[in-house]
């Protein structure tokens, strides 16, 4: 298994819209497989946008200060991602917005995917070398096994409120 960075985060991004695929359709479907498939997305968003906070964002910040403008915008679109992620996690399938605000969810977040791995990514492979990489992965592995997977535990949500006060 390859401990770069980036491979480690597209796997991710793999994983998240496969999840997403299944929740569109599951739409017309039963309620319960609608709340099921929401609670994994959730927990795949929750665990992927802390270790981006918290490893990848903060060293590329570091390292590579030309990607300042980009990192600030991810922040964001991760701030983004962690509001709705909580307002779904104390909602029910049956709520009359639950249906818009996933569709909202899996709109921004296939965005920001896109723009990662087609403009973020290719600056921070051409920027940072394998070593530099591996490494970045390696941290976020170590980290992997204690990161958040629901929006309401105390580390994801210092990452929410970490967002406002920026």
């Amino acid at each position: 298994m390859s401990t770069d960075a980036i491979v480690l985060l597209k796997e991710d991004h793999k994983t998240i819209k496969r999840l997403f695929k299944e929740f569109q359709a599951a739409q017309d479907g039963p309620p319960a497989r609608k709340a099921q498939c929401v609670e994994q997305i959730l927990q795949a968003l929750t665990l992927h946008t802390y270790l981006e906070n918290e490893v990848m964002y903060p060293e590329v910040r570091r390292l590579l200060p030309a990607l300042e403008e980009d990192i600030l915008e991810s922040y964001e679109e991760h701030h983004i991602a962690d509001v709705l992620c909580l307002e779904l996690f104390t909602m029910d399938p049956g709520d009359e917005h639950f249906d818009a605000k996933v569709t909202v969810l899996i709109e921004t977040i296939t965005r920001h995917i896109q723009e990662e791995e087609n403009g973020w990514f290719p600056k921070v492979r051409a920027g940072l070398g394998r070593n530099q990489l591996r490494d970045l992965g390696a941290k976020m592995l170590e980290l992997r096994p204690k990161a958040p997977t629901k929006p309401i535990e105390p580390a994801a949500l210092k990452k929410a409120l970490d967002a406002v006060r920026a």
